[in-house]
């Protein structure tokens, strides 16, 4: 299980983060939304140990790993896909499974990247940034099959992407619930995230609005959390 406890975060700009509490439970999908700007994407940074909090707790299966350093953090199963295509554009496709692969499973990690994503198959000494957009993303994700995760923190996995390619992401996505992975997901298709997630909170302005099960979130709520945030 990974808890996050009254996380307070931000930047040389200012905080951005203010008391913020979460829970991924095991074998569970969590969805975090929220506006643009409200958070979303420094909270899986806190998450993943790529920034530290200036207040807070990371609990990781009841073990405090605050101040712990992202190779740490993914050594305790905490897996990051971070936003923008989290890939190695300027090396292949297999050297990019190799830095993704759990200690020692380099051949299997290949052979599993090419039984779930068969286009990276096909590529694997194609240089990964010549690949397309939707091909880079599966690439990215690869990362949530191979490293053995317990817990996958998503941001934005279907941004820019085309519908279909969108369909195919999801169904990765489903696919990794399925397996008993435990998903932290970020993403813009709200609809789809609702009905994949078990529990949902909002982020706005970078404190909780709403957390709870997403069948107890309704329109309106969601509503007000995105158009009331541009109205203020």
């Amino acid at each position: 299980m990974l808890e996050l406890r009254n996380i307070s975060a931000g930047y040389d700009t200012g905080l951005v983060l203010r008391d913020v509490s979460l829970v991924v439970p095991d074998n569970a999908v969590v969805a975090l939304l929220g506006p643009n700007g409200a958070g979303k994407t420094t909270l899986l940074r806190v998450a993943s140990g790529l920034l530290r909090p200036s207040a807070g707790q990371i609990i990781v299966d009841g073990e405090d790993v605050t101040g712990k350093r992202p190779f740490e953090l993914s050594q305790r199963g905490v897996c990051h896909v971070p936003e923008g295509r989290g890939i190695f554009p300027s090396l292949t496709v297999n050297d990019n499974i190799q830095l993704q692969a759990a200690g020692g499973k380099f051949k299997q990690s290949l052979k599993t990247a090419a039984e779930v994503f068969p286009k990276l198959g096909q590529r694997s000494t194609q240089i990964a940034g010549t690949m397309s957009g939707g091909e880079q993303q599966m690439l990215a994700l690869n990362y949530a099959y191979v490293s053995d995760p317990r817990c996958v923190l998503l941001d934005e996995v279907s941004m820019g992407l085309a519908p279909k390619i969108v369909e195919e992401i999801f169904g990765y996505l489903h696919d990794l619930a399925r397996a008993g992975q435990s998903l932290l997901l970020v993403e813009q298709y709200v609809t789809r995230a609702l009905q994949l997630a078990d529990y949902v909170y909002i982020l706005d302005r970078g404190r909780v609005t709403f957390a709870g099960e997403s069948g107890e979130i309704d329109e309106e709520t969601m509503m007000n959390a995105y158009l009331g945030s541009l109205a203020s």
